[in-house]
């Protein structure tokens, strides 16, 4: 058991019997009253999300989950296929729930799956990745506005808005989180 108070980003819970991961904590302390913290809570099984409000002295049940190295094989649309790298046994997450995972996993990657009693419940991908456009529409002469963008498609299909100098076969690092660019990447 933890305290609510004591719940962070990142932390696993047992809620109403599925796992759910805090997305998001907000710690509240009103002058009057008790201080209490609104969370947001996905269900790492449906991907349902819940916004909750506990008081800081309630009780939550935490779960013990561990992280796996797991090697990226490919995709057949109804599920992603793995393998441990330990034990090179290959094992499948089904892609609902994670459907925008797809744009930041290549194969032959190794990325971190979080298991909890053997089942896979979330797949950790890098804050920042690096990645090559692939379609990049050409900039035009005289467009030189301040902060002028444009869109591009990334090499797993992700379209991106970046700045009006990037061109096609370049690598560009990718915010995973926020989908947004960050920089170009010489070399």
């Amino acid at each position: 058991m933890i305290k609510a108070g004591s719940i962070d980003k990142g932390t696993f819970l047992l809620f109403k019997g599925d796992p759910y991961l805090v997305t998001e904590r907000e710690f509240v302390n009103p002058g009057k009253g008790s201080a209490f913290c609104r969370l947001k809570l996905k269900n790492l099984r449906t991907g349902q999300v819940l916004r909750e409000t506990m008081k800081t002295q309630d009780n939550a049940e935490e779960i013990a989950v561990e992280e796996k190295d797991v090697q990226y094989l490919f995709t057949d649309g109804e599920g992603y296929h793995f393998m441990y790298t330990d034990t090179y046994e290959q094992f499948e997450i089904p892609v609902a729930g994670f459907e925008e995972k797809r744009y930041f996993m290549r194969e032959g990657e190794t990325f971190r799956v979080v298991m909890w009693e053997s089942q896979p419940l979330d797949i950790k991908i890098p804050y920042k990745m690096v990645f090559t456009v692939t379609q990049a529409e050409d900039a035009i002469k005289g467009d030189t506005v301040t902060g002028a963008t444009k869109n591009v498609v990334l090499e797993t299909g992700l379209t991106v808005r970046v700045p009006i100098f990037i061109k096609q076969g370049e690598k560009i690092m990718i915010n995973t989180e926020s989908k947004e660019y960050v920089e170009r990447v010489n070399g």
